[in-house]
């Protein structure tokens, strides 16, 4: 998985179990990179996950970065394109309830962009209102 990761490359961590999940988040620990990885829930909706602690000591995410993921989380709970039960780091995010897979892979390539200091995906993937 390439940082940051494009959305067709963005581990889908379905499976039985929690099998899919723990080996995502292996193979990112392994590589010092920020997890990232999409689930179809049982409701038919998809869950964003990503974890900064997977990248390691050295990897650090600025307040500025951290404020923005968090202000387009609470746009997308607003808009009430996702469930009100996100989770907006600074070290670990979740995002329930994401429609379709489409536009779960477009969040989470986003946030992952974002966490390595890259914001433009993420101000594309939820705008601003004006």
């Amino acid at each position: 998985m390439p940082v940051p990761c494009p959305a067709h490359l963005i581990p889908d961590a379905t499976g039985t179990g929690t099998d899919a999940f723990h080996d995502a988040y292996r193979n990112a620990m392994a590589r010092n990179a920020v997890f990232v990885a999409i689930e179809f829930e049982a409701r038919r909706r998809w869950t964003v996950k990503a974890d900064t602690l997977t990248a390691g000591p050295g990897h650090t995410v600025a307040d500025a970065v951290n404020e923005a993921v968090r202000d387009a989380i609470t746009r997308l709970v607003n808009s009430r394109e996702v469930d009100l039960d996100a989770y907006a780091g600074p070290v670990y995010f979740l995002i329930h309830g994401v429609e379709s897979e489409e536009r779960a892979r477009e969040l989470a390539a986003a946030l992952h962009a974002a966490l390595y200091g890259d914001l433009e995906p993420l101000r594309r993937a939820v705008p601003s209102t004006p």
